[in-house]
């Protein structure tokens, strides 16, 4: 058995001391709210927050039994599909494009990356003028090519795909400057030796491309499922859940529930749920997904 000596408990004091102020940020910012929640969730509540009476597990039941959080977990589903493969797809291919040696290739790499700086809160609003049913551009080019623009967020089928389609454009740039790095750090020398046995196009891009950088693929799966799974500015601006709570993720659920209807131990009770939910869904990513990641 190791036995500490001065020195080391010394720089074990040092490391905590200095590691102190992290693990007041998180107490206070994440692990006292995350414990409250969980205490809440079991107690009913005044519309001021006050516990008033023991709930069990009434909430969970009543939450598990409810047409409205079915819906709202279809609705998380179906975003989340919409929006995490097709952003990490777009993401790839662009930043393969942007990984050229091109003269002026940087002016289009700060372009196409440029959504990183824009909040989602302006970002949804820019996209609302475009979904615009009279005014917007998506329907007006449509009818330029003949093809009758929908009310995108008003007709239930369209709704959800309105809010994907805002959601995949602002994580577009984080998933350019993702992958862009993970693709800057293959070495050269692989293309080149894949070139003389013959290999080029698409066959170079499924074979050698992909593999190499599928750190950096398992990475934006793992983080963009968590951000699509918290979304909330998007759906809030564009649809407000609607129409019909086709739009009403669990994380709308959850603020609809607590600051609309001021049932904040109801509220709690989806928010354990969700973080259950994002926990199984991690844990599943890192023990199936990641035994296909190529670690170099």
């Amino acid at each position: 058995m190791t036995r500490w000596t001065v020195r080391d408990v010394r720089s074990l004091g040092v490391g905590l001391a200095y590691l102190l102020p992290s693990f007041v940020l998180f107490a206070v910012f994440v692990f006292i709210p995350l414990g409250r929640t969980f205490y809440l969730s079991f107690y009913n509540t005044r519309a001021t927050g006050a516990i008033t009476t023991f709930a069990g597990l009434d909430q969970y039941v009543e939450l598990l039994t409810s047409a409205t959080f079915r819906t709202g977990l279809v609705a998380t589903v179906l975003f989340a599909v919409y929006t995490v493969p097709v952003g990490i797809a777009l993401g790839l291919v662009l930043a393969t494009l942007l990984n050229q040696r091109l003269r002026g290739i940087n002016v289009f790499r700060t372009m196409m990356a440029s959504t990183i700086a824009i909040s989602a809160a302006v970002g949804a609003l820019l996209w609302l003028l475009l979904f615009n049913p009279s005014l917007g551009l998506l329907n007006y080019v449509l009818s330029r090519l003949g093809v009758p623009g929908p009310d995108w967020l008003i007709q239930p089928n369209t709704a959800i795909l309105a809010v994907a389609i805002t959601t995949v454009w602002l994580t577009l740039g984080t998933n350019i400057i993702v992958m862009l790095a993970g693709l800057q750090g293959v070495p050269e020398e692989i293309y080149e030796a894949a070139r003389l046995d013959g290999a080029k196009g698409f066959r170079m891009f499924s074979r050698i491309t992909v593999p190499m950088v599928s750190p950096s693929l398992f990475f934006l799966f793992v983080v963009d499922t968590i951000a699509v799974l918290q979304a909330f500015t998007q759906i809030h601006l564009l649809t407000r859940g609607g129409p019909v709570d086709t739009t009403r993720a669990l994380v709308y659920g959850i603020y609809l529930d607590a600051f609309q209807n001021f049932q904040f131990g109801y509220a709690s009770a989806q928010s354990v749920i969700l973080f259950l939910l994002v926990l199984a869904l991690t844990l599943l990513q890192f023990r199936f997904v990641e035994r296909r990641v190529h670690y170099q």
